[in-house]
């Protein structure tokens, strides 16, 4: 069917609906863009809540994703990303395909349209235009028809009347005659306009709008077709992404699936696992025997020599147990021969056994000596306020057992970057060498000894750390735990003096704990304690030692040192890493034993070393 002939008097509908035709065209446009809209502002969306929930460089959230549950969610984390980017391919590809390639069919179709319709008009004009002059030549023929009816009358009365002169009835003649002629001259051109106009209008609804009109449907039934094809395209753009987001999908699954509970379980244990030991069996203490006080070292040496069943005491209070202790360690016997910190009251007395705290604590009352140990005490709590050790002594063995490594493998790491910068500064002063033109190979020496350097420090702080982790592992002879936590607290002394000193149960983080019972006592003679130490005679120097590195001391008892300097060496290292030092009389303090080289005096009081 054709609308040429079928629709032949429809020209202002099929003008509208081929207006309404692009405005469903234009609608499907509008619909495509904002679903493209939606699709980039959901990509946009899925790639936040992805970056969002992404573990944070150098945090503990980064450490966390060595499990397999973590990994197989940073695992979906990414395949979201690529999830998103499968939305952006369909936003990017109906915008293309289907929005671009649609908005400029529009354009040529209203281009389209337009002409069609012109040509339409144009036609409807001629007929028109046709129409009036044959309606003019018909009014012009009747007129005439009428005037020439009017003259023959008007003649054939003159004619008629015999009171009229032969003149008047000959001019009343040839006006007749004259009307007679214009009528048959307008009948022609009447007869001829009419014929003329039947033919255009022939051919007007005949073959020029039945055309118009052809083009015109033809028109319609290509955007209907086009607008057909977008749907499929749409459709397809959407399929399209499906095998790549099913794929997406399956490496979700496939990460959901590689999650081991057991691999997580352990490495739950490497990352807590202490090293220590369960704690022993603790030993009943009989309260239940008579305790004998005295506040005299003979009483005391008869109580040991009565052999009665004493109580242990090993430098460690009973009154308050932590309930993880890690383990029961005891303090190290004292060196052969007495240090600068040992109590220069009497001779020192021999390894004795165990005894009550009273006695202990009212042998200390009676004596109240010097206690060096003092500093140590003031020195490790002002380093629990501040920094962590620089060799995580603070931390069980196998948690320090890592992050030595794990800073050993830093150091090395850093090391061969240099190393690599190094051959790189290498090559190109022997480019330059080689052409001088291209640079001058003295203007690097300075970046090459900078660099070397560097690779020396490094490799220093690295066989420290080496050192450290060796000691750790049992390569080399490891210090006592207990000489390490309680800095110095057991140097060689009497019993006395050891007495004096805080002797606690470690707790699981390393801090110490006095007996309840001695609580209230420490605090009413902390006051002498101070005033003991204050008075303390200066220490003669042992030894000299050079600042290898310089060393802010920022916490009570330490003492700052640049590069270079030389200091005089008064308390040498006794397993907790800090050497004692001083300046002049009015300045000294504790450094960590790996920023100093020390020279000491083997003549010297007290020089020995703590391993």
């Amino acid at each position: 069917m054709s609308w040429g002939t079928e629709l032949w008097d429809q020209f202002d509908n099929l003008e509208k609906h081929t207006q309404w035709g692009i405005d469903i065209l234009e609608k499907y446009i509008k619909f495509v863009k904002e679903r493209t809209e939606i699709e980039l502002s959901y990509a946009k969306q899925l790639r936040n809540l992805a970056k969002k929930y992404q573990p944070k460089k150098n945090s503990k959230e980064e450490e966390e994703y060595r499990y397999t549950a973590c990994k197989a969610f940073l695992s979906t984390l990414n395949e979201m990303n690529d999830y998103a980017g499968q939305h952006e391919v369909i936003s990017e590809n109906m915008t293309s395909n289907i929005t671009v390639e649609l908005a400029r069919y529009v354009q040529e179709l209203k281009q389209e349209r337009k002409s069609y319709f012109h040509d339409g008009r144009k036609a409807q004009q001629h007929i028109e235009i046709c129409w009036k002059q044959l309606e003019s030549s018909k009014r012009r023929f009747e007129r005439d028809c009428k005037e020439a009816d009017r003259a023959q009358q008007y003649f054939e009365k003159m004619d008629a009347d015999i009171n009229v002169t032969k003149a008047d009835v000959e001019k009343a003649r040839q006006q007749a005659q004259v009307r007679h002629q214009m009528a048959e001259d307008s009948k022609a051109d009447y007869s001829s306009i009419l014929q003329k106009f039947n033919h255009e209008q022939h051919e007007y609804y005949y073959t020029h709008i039945p055309n118009i009109f052809q083009k015109i449907q033809e028109m319609e039934e290509r955007r209907i077709v086009r607008i057909g094809e977008s749907m499929k395209t749409y459709a397809e753009v959407d399929r399209q992404v499906i095998p790549i987001i099913g794929k997406c999908l399956d490496e979700i699954v496939k990460a959901a699936e590689s999650i081991d509970q057991k691999n997580d379980s352990q490495l739950v244990i490497e990352a807590y696992k202490s090293g220590f030991e369960p704690p022993g069996d603790i030993e009943f203490e009989d309260y239940t025997q008579p305790m004998k006080r005295t506040v005299s070292d003979n009483s005391l040496s008869n109580f040991r020599g009565e052999g009665k069943p004493e109580l242990k005491f090993g430098g460690k209070s009973k009154g308050k147990l932590w309930p993880f202790i890690k383990k029961n360690k005891p303090p190290p016997p004292p060196p052969a021969s007495a240090s600068p910190s040992a109590v220069p009251n009497g001779p020192q007395s021999p390894k004795q056994q165990k005894e009550p705290l009273s006695h202990r604590f009212n042998e200390f009352m009676v004596s109240k000596p010097k206690i060096h140990c003092f500093r140590s005490l003031k020195r490790g709590l002002s380093l629990k306020l501040g920094a962590t050790p620089e060799d995580f002594s603070n931390l069980p063995p196998e948690q320090r057992r890592k992050k030595l490594q794990q800073k050993v493998d830093e150091l090395n790491k850093e090391i061969q970057k240099e190393m690599d910068q190094r051959d790189a500064i290498t090559k190109m002063k022997d480019v330059y060498l080689k052409n001088p033109q291209m640079g001058d190979p003295a203007s690097l020496d300075h970046k090459l000894t900078e660099v070397s350097q560097n690779i020396e420090k490094l490799r220093l702080e690295a066989q420290k750390f080496e050192a450290w982790l060796a000691e750790v592992e049992g390569r080399l002879p490891a210090r006592s735990e207990q000489a390490r936590r309680q800095s110095g607290m057991f140097d060689a002394q009497n019993p006395a003096t050891v007495n004096s000193c805080a002797q606690d149960r470690e707790s699981p983080d390393g801090s110490y704990t006095e007996e309840q019972s001695q609580e209230g006592e420490g605090k009413v003679l902390a006051t002498d304690f101070d005033d003991e130490f204050d008075e303390e005679e200066p220490l003669p120097a042992i030894g000299t030692c050079k600042a290898l590195y310089t060393f802010e001391g920022q916490n009570e008892g330490t003492i700052s040192v640049a590069e270079g300097e030389t200091l005089y060496v008064i308390e040498e290292d006794k397993g907790d890493g800090w050497t004692r030092i001083r300046r002049n009389e009015d300045e000294e303090g504790y450094v960590p034993t790996s920023y100093v080289e020390v020279y000491l005096d083997k003549n010297a009081k007290g020089a020995k070393t703590y391993i």
